[in-house]
């Protein structure tokens, strides 16, 4: 894994272009596919509110991608062994995490 750097060397537009410049190849067709399908159902529904949920996200994953290269492939590959599991073997319940949460301001006070 490689080690993620503090800050990312420059935050995109939200803006096709900008993002589809920040992208590797791959996660590009990827954009392209997903802004071709927002695209029409904006014509659709007439309202630009899933190309701006689009944008975000993309430029979410470009900063990511910038910080820690691969990290939106393995986070997939993660989604796809947890889908196959029926659960996250690795993970924690509920419960679990919301008392190390409270262990953790406990120990913060």
């Amino acid at each position: 894994m490689a080690t993620p750097q503090p800050r990312p060397a420059l935050i995109p537009a939200a803006e096709p272009e900008a993002l589809r410049t920040a992208l590797v190849p791959a996660l590009r067709a990827e954009f392209d596919t997903e802004w071709d399908l927002v695209l029409d159902q904006a014509k659709c529904t007439k309202s630009l509110e899933g190309i701006h949920a689009l944008l975000a996200k993309w430029q979410h994953t470009a900063v990511l991608e910038q910080r820690d290269p691969g990290s939106y492939c393995r986070i997939l590959d993660k989604v796809d062994q947890i889908q196959a599991k029926g659960g996250n073997p690795e993970g924690r319940t509920l419960d679990e995490m919301l008392a190390a949460i409270e262990e953790r301001r406990r120990q913060a006070s």
